[in-house]
């Protein structure tokens, strides 16, 4: 069977709380899927060399190429990043600047559907890529979007062994001087009730979309 819903996620951590929400939703779809890691694979950003304007190819030598040919064959995508300083990670951002090469002349991922997971401490943060990553699917790309989730995560700091001490810490920066890694419990995905929930709606929804008269 072909792959019908592709998930990717930007997070560099081994098994995120962004990866497993992604999986959440494509095991909720009831569908044949795939999960793609960006960080464990090399896609550059955009060169700006406009020579996928004839066909649609993006020619930057890396493993983009066979990427996009699953993405273009995807029925629904769902893409999970998060938010380091204030902007969404460059793993993520690499990859919606190489779907430029889909947009010439006619649009490759017009209609096809679409969900994100955004992953962070921040709320205003999370406020602004959210929209930033709607508009990138619904106005740019053409997608249909289905659903977003804002999911709680963690400070590096949480986990780095110097976040008591560290005069850098973002752990004071959020939370002030007096703040210390021991009043932050690790936040785990599968402890926040209703976005896990919403996690598998959107699935169940995607699942039920792709059973159309076309549905193979």
């Amino acid at each position: 069977m072909s792959i019908e819903v592709l998930g990717i996620s930007g997070s560099p951590v081994k098994k995120s709380n962004t990866d497993r929400l992604v999986q959440t939703i494509l095991a909720a779809t009831g569908r044949e899927t795939e999960f793609v890691k960006l960080s464990r694979i090399n896609v550059r950003p955009c060169f700006a060399c406009k020579q996928c304007v004839p066909d649609n190819i993006c020619k930057v030598k890396d493993v983009f190429q066979a990427l996009a040919e699953k993405i273009k064959t995807a029925r629904a995508l769902v893409i999970g990043a998060y938010p380091p300083y204030g902007q969404i990670d460059g793993f993520t951002k690499a990859l919606l600047e190489r779907f430029w090469s889909f947009r010439h002349r006619t649009n490759l991922l017009k209609g096809k559907l679409c969900a994100t997971v955004l992953t962070g401490v921040d709320p205003k943060a999370m406020d602004a890529i959210t929209a930033a990553l709607a508009a990138e699917i619904r106005d740019y790309e053409r997608m249909e979007l289905v659903g977003q989730l804002s999911v709680q995560g963690n400070l590096p700091c949480l986990t780095c062994g110097e976040g008591d001490s560290c005069e850098m810490s973002g752990l004071k920066v959020m939370y002030g001087p007096d703040a210390r890694t021991s009043d932050y419990p690790y936040a785990r995905v599968e402890d926040q009730a209703k976005v896990w929930e919403e996690a598998q709606r959107i699935g169940r929804l995607i699942g039920e979309r792709l059973n159309g008269p076309d549905s193979a």
